[in-house]
């Protein structure tokens, strides 16, 4: 068996957060006087951590003091709010179950804040998925593979064995620096044009096209 190891993503890729997200960055718009961003804005500012997502959806121009307040705002929000809609995707608990029985290990890997990440993770795959990471002063974010690297010790596996799946350029890049193959899914925050112009390999338009990936390589 090549892969034993399957790290995710978890925005866009097993969890549908998107109109939570969206929900907590237009309260602290609001709450600071800028203008809500629509959910479509919302879906292209995600993949590259909370203060990303809210540098992108503030004006250009905006100053430190001002940032941090929204910032600050939008995460006192979302720790309340981050499990309101967010749900997984259809398949994915299937998906995840039939990984765990063939004995395989499983991670989340997440530029989402690392409170969320375990709260989300122990309130919806707490029997099949052992490591969740998030972000955090302590480590790199992606698409450095700092905590892929960290996933990977804590599972007490090695890199040859794993596979990294994910729904952005962003994934794309992590799998490369981490060294390992990646599978792209189209079912999140990008299409599958976006993901086939971000280089993609291989693209899964739902959970168990990832499963034919695997039996086409011989891996379960």
């Amino acid at each position: 068996m090549k892969y034993k190891t399957f790290i995710f993503d978890l925005d866009g890729t097993l969890l549908n957060t998107l109109d939570d997200l969206a929900e907590s960055v237009n309260y602290a718009m609001k709450q600071c006087g800028f203008p809500k961003r629509t959910l479509d804005e919302i879906r292209r500012f995600v993949g590259n951590g909370v203060k990303k997502l809210i540098e992108r959806a503030l004006p250009e121009g905006t100053d430190e003091a001002e940032f941090n307040k929204v910032l600050g705002e939008f995460k006192e929000h979302y720790s309340q709010n981050s499990r309101n809609k967010t749900a997984p995707y259809e398949g994915i608990m299937e998906l995840l179950h039939t990984l765990k029985d063939n004995g395989c290990n499983l991670a989340i890997v997440s530029n989402k804040v690392d409170f969320a990440v375990k709260d989300l993770r122990d309130e919806f795959f707490s029997d099949v998925i052992d490591v969740a990471i998030g972000d955090s002063d302590a480590i790199r974010t992606k698409p450095e593979p700092d905590m892929v690297y960290k996933a990977i010790d804590e599972l007490g596996t090695d890199r040859d064995s794993c596979v990294y799946i994910g729904d952005s350029d962003v994934d794309i890049i992590t799998a490369k620096n981490s060294g390992m193959d990646c599978i792209s899914v189209s079912w999140g925050f990008r299409s599958r044009f976006e993901l086939e112009n971000c280089g993609a390999k291989m693209i899964a338009d739902k959970p168990e096209d990832i499963l034919k990936f695997v039996k086409y390589k011989r891996l379960l």
